[in-house]
Parts: C-alpha cells; structure tokens; sequence
C-alpha cells in the first residue's frame, strides 16, 4: 500500500503478519475483526509478548 508500519504482529491461528494499532492501517486488529482469530503476537526481535483480542489482555510466555 507504500505506508510505512511501526511494528509487525503474528497471528498464532494462521500465521497472518499484520501491522500494530500504531501504524496507519492497523492490518493485526482488521485481520481480527474480520477472522475472529484471538491471538496474536509481537513479531518484533527479542519481543515474545501475546495479545488475546477476546479477553483483551496480554502475556509473557
């Protein structure tokens, strides 16, 4: 789409690599809404935090 995107986020249902709600777009959270895939993840090096978009809230693995 030639934006520019912050951070990536995998979604551990299907493997879907979206941009963060940070970024213009926001493709991890579109990608949610229209899946209902819960789970997703920091792509990010050294990051290894989740997110479940159900019960909104995160973790550490």
């Amino acid at each position: 789409m030639g934006d520019s995107w912050v951070h990536l986020r995998l979604c551990l249902t299907c493997g879907h690599v979206g941009c963060c709600d940070s970024s213009k777009n926001k493709h991890a959270t579109k990608h949610y809404q229209k899946t209902k895939d819960p789970v997703i993840r920091s792509f990010e090096p050294d990051e290894r935090w989740m997110w479940c978009y159900v019960d909104e809230i995160g973790t550490e693995p």
